[in-house]
């Protein structure tokens, strides 16, 4: 993620969730080298055959603490839904936290976000407790997961 990508970042951070991060924690975490911020860009050919850098269309945000990671954010643009990329954003992360040596990688998803958390045990995640009330707007559990990085076959 390049501080470019922030107001399509925001436009869907605004459209996904009900309590969206603010702009300044994204340019925070770009600065924090303990972590990282993917995105899914689409891609444009110009007249000339080349590919143009296109808009935005979903991200991810990482950070590592010794030898673990956590999902804090994940969020596919409503109209770019079902395509796939939120699959290829799990799987850029999931790749990512490998490469920089985490051995798990943990994320909290709301209960009734059945169509993530599904995403999330199809990957091979596990949940492994609940934050009762962690979420408002509304008030919701939070489901937490963790994906074991070493046993891992795929």
């Amino acid at each position: 993620m390049r501080p470019a990508d922030l107001a399509d970042v925001m436009r869907i951070e605004r459209q996904s969730f009900t309590m969206p991060w603010q702009e300044t924690t994204f340019r925070a975490l770009m600065r924090r080298p303990s972590a990282a911020l993917l995105t899914a860009v689409s891609s444009v050919r110009d007249p000339g055959g080349e590919y143009d850098g296109g808009e935005v269309v979903g991200f991810a945000v990482l950070w590592f603490a010794a030898d673990e990671a956590e999902l804090g954010d994940l969020a596919v643009d409503p109209d770019r839904r079902g395509r796939g990329i939120g699959t290829r954003l799990l799987e850029g992360s999931i790749e990512l936290a490998r490469n920089r040596g985490a051995h798990t990688l943990y994320l909290e998803v709301r209960e009734s976000n059945a169509v993530a958390r599904a995403l999330y045990l199809k990957r091979g995640f596990q949940v492994v407790g609940r934050r009762p009330g962690y979420y408002s707007e509304p008030r919701e559990d939070a489901c937490v997961m963790r994906l074991d990085l070493q046993n891992d076959a795929r």
